[in-house]
């Protein structure tokens, strides 16, 4: 799909890209190309390909969900600057 140079000022106004005269003929050849190739993908006929999460159906290692450390709420609720039924209070940011 080749695009027109106003074409490219639009898509450049549109980005907030200020782009000289001289640079359009390499970003309408260079965009151009982009949609050629996205062309080219649509083009491939998918219909008999699962998806998938990972191309190379990797597996992440996961670790044992197990307690590590130990309940130290009471400490910390002490330094808190306000609690509330075992709750920290925070400053009202909404009103």
């Amino acid at each position: 799909m080749a695009l027109e140079q106003d074409q490219v000022l639009a898509i450049a106004e549109l980005c907030r890209l200020q782009i000289s005269d001289a640079e359009v003929a390499e970003y309408q050849k260079n965009l151009s190309n982009i949609l050629d190739l996205v062309d080219q993908l649509a083009a491939v006929d998918t219909s008999d390909v699962a998806p998938m999460a990972h191309p190379l159906d990797a597996v992440q290692r996961l670790r044992a969900d197990q307690v590590t450390e130990t309940n130290q709420r009471e400490h910390f609720q002490k330094i808190a600057p306000a609690t509330e039924n075992g709750h920290y209070l925070v400053p009202r940011v909404i009103e």
